[in-house]
């Protein structure tokens, strides 16, 4: 356990927060441009789309340069993670919102809170998850 938490005071953990931050910039930012040539829903899709490869690509290069993994693993690895962190995101925000919030008499910003308590959660077990498992400094076993 203190293994793991000292995996947070890191300087890697600084690097995986700070790319995450421009990824989700590129996302926000490349809705924009796509919305230019195509619906708000659409350029809403391919926005996250352009910010997850912008995220795969600097936590590749810059944040897990040690990487064992071959690409192909690391890619798969890596949206396997990220789905599980968008579903731990739904269960925290709704669990806060609809039990937390609602016994604790929070009504103000309910919704903000919970979310924003939602997409910090995933943040630990996401850099967990691609430090020790999509971008492994281990050869995976085939």
């Amino acid at each position: 356990m203190i293994f793991m938490f000292q995996s947070f005071i890191s300087t890697q953990f600084l690097k995986f927060l700070f790319a995450g931050g421009i990824a989700a910039c590129v996302n926000f930012g490349s809705r924009f441009i796509y919305n230019q040539w195509m619906g708000f829903s659409a350029a809403v899709v391919l926005a996250y789309i352009t910010g997850m490869i912008t995220a795969f690509i600097l936590a590749k290069y810059f944040v897990f340069r040690q990487s064992q993994m071959p690409l192909q693993y690391s890619v798969l690895r890596f949206l396997l993670i990220n789905l599980l962190a968008v579903a731990q995101t739904l269960v925290v925000s709704l669990a806060l919102l609809f039990y937390v919030l609602r016994w604790l008499d929070i009504t103000m910003m309910a919704k903000e809170i919970a979310h924003a308590i939602g997409i910090i959660v995933p943040l630990f077990s996401s850099f967990i998850g691609h430090k020790y498992w999509s971008f492994s400094e281990n050869k995976p076993c085939l």
